[in-house]
């Protein structure tokens, strides 16, 4: 009787041992896999209060986009256009893109606005040191569709820096090294009280739209395909608003 008891509790012994090699060898259980998510600079500070758990590669969406292209090992990417995702897309490089959010541009200044800069005409009066993203980043091509449309396009070249994404435009003003710069309303909030912000007509806004996409080549693309559609969950919207993103336009 006592050796049945004895051979009972071995073997208990032995199951628990197997379940938990196998919980850590993810062959019991599957733990959610820590996703690598490529995403817009201007995202920095929202998303990991979305998802705390994912690592993140922060910077300008056409950077990213080419790293993409180049093999670098992402399972989501989210741009802060729509462009990239779809070029991407149409090379069979990642699911189809799906719009998230929406933001504007505005122009940052020196706290307190010594130079009284009150609109994008005031940019050019001679002195006044613009800083700007350069072409092909999303937020530089989002600047020159404002300057066009407002017929201030000569600003481009008047720009002390073109920068490789919208934090390092918001940097040179908050630093001094700059008097103004085109960045979106988010940014500006993330430094409040460091700039001040000029707006910027309406009939001049361009759309800005972002959106992810789930990278083809994932090890996880079940899970990538699932965080994409995360963001349009109520709480991924919410703390979007919360951090000064618009809502999704219908």
């Amino acid at each position: 009787m006592r050796l049945r008891v004895l051979l009972a509790l071995a073997a208990g012994v032995l199951v628990a041992a197997s379940a938990l090699a196998a919980a850590a060898f993810g062959g019991g259980s599957n733990p959610r896999p820590r996703l690598t998510v490529f995403a817009a600079a201007s995202l920095t500070d929202v998303f990991p209060r979305i998802d705390a758990h994912a690592r993140y590669s922060f910077g300008g969406s056409n950077l990213l986009a080419a790293q993409i292209q180049q093999g670098l090992p992402a399972d989501v990417f989210a741009s802060a256009n729509t462009g990239l995702p779809w070029q991407l897309h149409r090379k069979g490089l990642v699911t189809r893109p799906v719009v998230f959010t929406a933001n504007k541009l505005v122009i940052v200044v020196a706290p307190g606005n010594p130079l009284h800069l009150r609109s994008v005409q005031d940019l050019e009066r001679p002195g006044v040191k613009v800083v700007m993203a350069a072409a092909g980043v999303p937020v530089g091509d989002y600047t020159r569709k404002v300057l066009a449309r407002l017929g201030r396009s000569d600003l481009v070249a008047k720009a002390v820096s073109q920068e490789n994404d919208v934090r390092g435009v918001l940097s040179k003003v908050v630093l001094g090294e700059a008097d103004a710069g085109f960045v979106y309303a988010t940014d500006a909030r993330t430094v409040k009280g460091k700039v001040g912000v000029v707006g910027i007509p309406k009939s001049a806004q361009p759309r800005v739209l972002y959106a992810a996409a789930a990278v083809r080549s994932s090890r996880h693309l079940a899970a990538a395909k699932a965080w994409v559609k995360r963001l349009l969950g109520k709480a991924a919207q919410r703390k979007l608003r919360a951090a000064g993103f618009l809502p999704l336009p219908r």
